[in-house]
């Protein structure tokens, strides 16, 4: 059984309070080369068969019609796992 990794960001133009709220604890811990972080979602998709290029456009049209808000996010990486 093959794994497909699709992983989805906020749009840049799109604020991330949890991702800020992040960044503020890593400073307050010393981690103060860390100026921003961004929090995203990845869904790890399992398929019966051979992972082709026919396959990796169907999961990215599922993810953009399914996984994503498209107003607010971009569906950034389709990918096959490595076995």
């Amino acid at each position: 059984m093959a794994k497909i990794i699709v992983e989805i960001m906020p749009k840049p133009e799109i604020l991330d309070p949890q991702g800020k709220a992040v960044a503020g604890v890593l400073q307050r811990l010393g981690h103060e080369r860390i100026t921003g972080v961004r929090i995203g979602k990845r869904f790890e998709v399992e398929v019966d068969g051979e992972v082709d290029d026919a396959l990796l456009a169907s999961i990215a049209e599922v993810a953009a019609d399914v996984f994503s808000n498209p107003v607010i996010e971009d569906v950034v990486s389709v990918r096959a796992e490595e076995a």
